[in-house]
């Protein structure tokens, strides 16, 4: 029987792809993809040439069947999500379900990830980070998720998009204005950049530049004990 390899890639720089990584990516006979097109630039890149399967949120669990069939005939697969390590706010999760319950082994090729990356510069996440992805674009149900997670005292980790990250932070100011914020946009790409300070100071930070851009990790601290 074949194998399943869950595989980290870059979230930016190519160069931070693993040794082991590219010898599974040579290796496998299949390579599964969030988005076949996003992943063919990584592949050409590194001048791999495999067949690719899609398998997006949206088909996941009808593409999980293919994959298991795949596996039985003894064809090994690696599967990447766009950037990162898949399951984390990616897909990836049902598929490892319903491959595992069919019985075949899932292997996982660590990597890169925003999550990680982020809190190896906060210095000040604390013992317990709670990571909660991207939250609701609903208002009411993204301001009511950020009191909760206010509320528990805790470190805590979202994903935004530029086009929401403002909003997402004045949700916070209006709970708990000095609360301490670390944000990574473009996160190990040209333009990357940190900033570090109260939820409002990181507001009037924001609403400064004349447009928000990238993709944004933003760690919540603990409260400071006094």
């Amino acid at each position: 029987m074949g194998k399943l390899y869950i595989v980290a890639t870059p979230i930016g720089n190519l160069g931070d792809i693993s040794f082991r990584a590219l010898e599974i990516l040579k290796s496998v006979d299949t390579i599964a993809c969030e988005d076949t097109r996003h992943s063919a630039k990584l592949l050409n890149h590194f001048e791999i040439r495999k067949p690719l399967i899609s398998c997006r949120s949206q088909n996941e669990a009808h593409v999980a069947v293919k994959i298991s069939e795949l596996l039985n005939e003894g064809k090994d697969i690696a599967y990447v999500s766009d950037a990162g390590t898949p399951g984390l706010s990616d897909p990836g999760n049902r598929l490892v379900q319903i491959v595992r319950s069919n019985g075949f082994e899932v292997i996982p090729i660590p990597g890169v990830s925003a999550f990680a990356a982020i809190i190896s510069v906060a210095g000040n996440s604390g013992k317990s980070v709670t990571f909660d992805g991207f939250l609701s674009p609903k208002p009411g149900k993204r301001r009511k998720r950020v009191k909760e997670l206010l509320n528990r005292g805790e470190s805590f980790l979202l994903y935004e998009s530029p086009f929401r990250i403002i909003k997402l932070v004045k949700d916070i100011v209006d709970l708990e204005p000095e609360r301490i914020l670390l944000i990574g946009r473009e996160m190990t790409k040209i333009y990357e950049e940190y900033i570090e300070g109260t939820a409002l100071e990181i507001l009037e930070t924001l609403e400064l530049k004349q447009k928000v851009k990238g993709e944004f990790s933003l760690l919540v601290y603990e409260r400071k004990k006094s």
